[in-house]
């Protein structure tokens, strides 16, 4: 059983028996209160899930795996620990309609940072799984990403600040240009920030999911 910890935010708009599903997956060192912070700014008929990674940090953090600082040539992600947690999110997702019914073909993803790396893992190795992936500061690894065809992969956005001084403005940016250049359609925007979500990236997203939203 895929034993993880979350917080809900019920659909605001009550008249679907189905609603789609936001799955948030914060930070490296953070916990599901983080993200879970812009819940009530969200698109009304989302049932809102903000996931607890699986490992404990100190100072009350989780992440979802383990980050080698001391490696050479910079940070090294355990890619296996990611791997898992990747497989453990997707697990969640089949657990959660037990409780919280929610429209399977309408499963988005909002991922900030290390939550961002996995979002796209998540995203493009399950395409049938996720209509949407929102990556913010983070990147695409590959290690613990499958790429689909181009046509078969959810909806892509993505945003980085270009101060971001924990994950590289151009990580982000090379990520959502290797994409395009394979032919995936990814919105890339980028916003005089550092690590963070700024009032006018937090503006840009919602504008991009609510008519992604109003499409479906």
């Amino acid at each position: 059983m895929a034993v993880l910890d979350y917080i809900v935010r019920q659909p605001k708009n009550s008249t679907q028996d189905k609603p789609p599903l936001l799955l948030l997956l914060h930070g490296y060192g953070s916990n599901e209160n983080d993200l879970f912070s812009f819940a009530d700014h969200l698109h009304p008929s989302l049932l809102v899930v903000s996931l607890r990674a699986p490992h404990a940090l100190p100072m009350m953090g989780f992440a979802w795996y383990s980050i080698h600082f001391d490696a050479e040539q910079g940070k090294w992600s355990d890619d296996e620990e990611a791997i898992a947690s990747r497989e453990l999110v997707l697990q969640f997702l089949d657990e959660l309609q037990q409780t919280h019914s929610y429209d399977p073909s309408k499963v988005h993803l909002l991922g900030f940072s290390q939550g961002a790396i996995l979002s796209y893992a998540l995203g493009l190795t399950y395409p049938k799984h996720f209509a949407s992936v929102i990556a913010l500061s983070g990147y695409l690894n590959e290690n613990i990403s499958k790429l689909p065809k181009p046509e078969e992969a959810p909806a892509l956005y993505a945003a980085h600040g270009s101060l971001d001084e924990v994950v590289p403005f151009d990580w982000g940016q090379q990520s959502a240009m290797q994409l395009k250049q394979k032919g995936f359609d990814i919105q890339f925007n980028h916003f005089p920030v550092g690590h963070t979500v700024g009032e006018d990236g937090f503006y840009q997203l919602l504008v991009w999911q609510n008519a992604l939203l109003i499409a479906q």
